[in-house]
């Protein structure tokens, strides 16, 4: 009886270890295909990052648009030019930003390059330097008067 019982105890373990083998084998296929997976997703998230990155320094960068539409509507804004246009009046900073609807501080920016007037600014700078040293005179005296009148 022990022979039969040997036998049978063998002939288990020989299939179960045929059995184990097989399932291990899709094991080990399954695992480098999900490797070979892992690895290319890998690839594919560093060359994103690379794009973004790029994208990131570009974005960074000053953009130029908003002068080619200062350029684009023939505008021009020169510091220098500014100034001596309100000394030629014989404007006060305050005076000029009075006429142009601005505050002092934005005046006195422009004047001294810290900042440049935005589109609808330099427009309005653009209709005020058409105008003569009378009638800004008289602009500014109509200024004067509004704010007692309201």
């Amino acid at each position: 009886m022990s022979n039969l019982a040997a036998q049978l105890k063998t002939e288990i373990s020989r299939i179960a270890k045929k059995e184990s083998r097989t399932q291990a084998a899709v094991l080990k296929k399954a695992q480098t295909t999900h490797r070979a997976e892992i690895a290319d997703l890998k690839r594919r998230i560093a060359s994103l990052e690379a794009v973004v990155r790029r994208l990131g320094k570009a974005a960074a960068r000053p953009i130029a648009p908003p002068q080619e539409e200062d350029e684009a509507q023939g505008l021009r804004f020169r510091a220098d030019g500014f100034a001596s246009l309100r000394k030629k009046w014989g404007l006060s900073a305050a005076q000029m930003a009075l006429l142009l609807g601005v505050s002092n501080q934005s005046v006195y920016h422009w004047e001294t390059g810290k900042s440049k007037p935005r589109a609808a600014q330099l427009q309005a700078i653009a209709a005020v330097r058409k105008l003569g040293k009378k009638e800004v005179a008289a602009r500014l005296a109509q200024h004067a008067t509004e704010p007692a009148e309201a």
